[in-house]
């Protein structure tokens, strides 16, 4: 599978460089980070928020859970919430459901990106479907991300 079109655009304007690889079908970052055999902290995850003044998208490590007050808080919103699955899919109509890439910045969305995914050598990301990673060195994603707003608004996970 090929990476979206607009995604691919994104990446191309910016000089990227990055690698694609394929997994077998996953439902969540959490099987996706197992099947592809990387650490959970490495896969970054997109969040989808919206609120009466737009869509937003958080990108934290998939072993992480956003902390959507701390996001509100640091965009000064008050209603942020969980965006709804059937508007994003509509919005992301290139993407399979629930296969959100990071990169929104393609979409015109806002997005911020969690500091934590600074710390890791390489960062994997959905590429818009189940199957499909795309892998970054840390320098890459940063300036993938350049014009994400970063923060700090996730906590890791305890099982």
């Amino acid at each position: 599978m090929s990476i979206p079109s607009r995604l691919s655009r994104y990446l191309d304007r910016r000089g990227a460089h990055y690698q694609v690889s394929t997994h077998d079908y996953s439902r969540s970052s959490a099987e996706t980070a197992r099947t592809a055999h990387i650490p959970p902290h490495q896969l970054a995850k997109s969040v989808v928020l919206e609120d009466d003044r737009g869509w937003v998208v958080a990108v934290v490590p998939a072993d992480s859970r956003v902390m959507i007050g701390r996001i509100a808080e640091l965009l000064g919103r008050e209603r942020l919430r969980l965006a709804d699955e059937d508007r994003i899919a509509m919005l992301f109509e290139e993407c399979d459901r629930g296969a959100v890439p990071p990169l929104a910045m393609a979409w015109g969305l806002p997005t911020l990106v969690d500091e934590d995914l600074g710390s890791v050598d390489v960062v994997y990301m959905e590429g818009g479907d189940h199957e499909c990673l795309l892998r970054m060195s840390r320098e890459e994603f940063r300036e993938a991300m350049a014009e994400a707003i970063q923060g700090h608004f996730c906590r890791p996970v305890r099982h």
